[in-house]
């Protein structure tokens, strides 16, 4: 079992229950009490569990709220991200002017990048620090008001920024993605900056695990007719891929 798949049979069994202890997660896990004290510490900080004495207790959903946390979104759908973060960067040729978004997805495709000669735009703080070690590739803030929950830069002068640029290819994820209502985010900033983004780029490439589709969010960004392809995993229904087919939308999935 994958670390990102424990963590989610961990959640899911901790939710069916309501609470559990260290030594039955470890025994129907099969790893040490040890790692499972560490992926329960790890999973309250993500705010998906409240840790007890001996174990974990369930967290009733509370609703929906503004965005999602950094820290929760990196350990959701982990190895499906990756999958898709790999093909993501098989499109990518050197000298290409390249926007990345502030999704997990994202950062992982900075950190798989390879140290060849691109232009780099982005709104996210992790991705620019993920590429700062790379001495070939020229990364490019778009600077703005700081959202501390997905660790990105918003507002107007994120959004004014971005009107300097144009781009080979742009790079984003989203929360949700509805074959009649198209694109979503979680709230209105976000969409805005990701509006502005597609406004920018030649191609626009999203990158989506098969738990966004059929989902509506809060905010639209954008119509599926913008969208030039679609990079997502195993688990989309066939339906889902014979409706975007029918639309001639270009599909991978990994």
């Amino acid at each position: 079992m994958l670390v990102a798949e424990r963590y989610e049979y961990i959640v899911q069994m901790i939710n069916e229950k309501g609470s559990m202890r260290v030594s039955e997660l470890s025994e129907l896990c099969g790893v040490t009490e040890e790692t499972i004290r560490r992926d329960l510490d790890r999973l309250e900080q993500a705010g998906r569990l409240r840790r007890s004495h001996g174990g974990a207790v369930s967290i009733k959903p509370k609703g929906d709220v503004p965005e999602i946390p950094y820290a929760e979104r990196e350990i959701t759908h982990a190895e499906q991200k990756m999958r898709i973060a790999d093909e993501a960067v098989k499109r990518i040729q050197p000298n290409e002017r390249i926007l990345l978004d502030a999704s997990t997805t994202a950062w992982y495709m900075a950190s798989k990048l390879p140290d060849i000669p691109l232009t780099v735009l982005t709104n996210s703080i992790r991705v620019a620090t993920e590429l700062s070690g790379k001495e070939k590739i020229e990364v490019i803030s778009t600077g703005g008001l700081l959202a501390s929950r997905s660790m990105s830069f918003v507002g107007p002068l994120a959004e004014r920024s971005l009107e300097s640029y144009y781009v080979d290819k742009m790079f984003l994820s989203c929360k949700g993605v509805h074959l009649d209502r198209g694109v979503s985010e979680s709230n209105e900033l976000q969409a805005r900056i990701k509006q502005k983004m597609v406004a920018i780029a030649d191609q626009v490439i999203l990158l989506a695990d098969a738990s966004k589709f059929g989902q509506q969010s809060f905010t639209h960004v954008m119509n599926l007719e913008q969208v030039s392809a679609i990079i997502t995993d195993e688990g989309i229904a066939e339906e889902t891929l014979a409706a975007l087919s029918d639309r001639s939308i270009s599909v991978t999935v990994v």
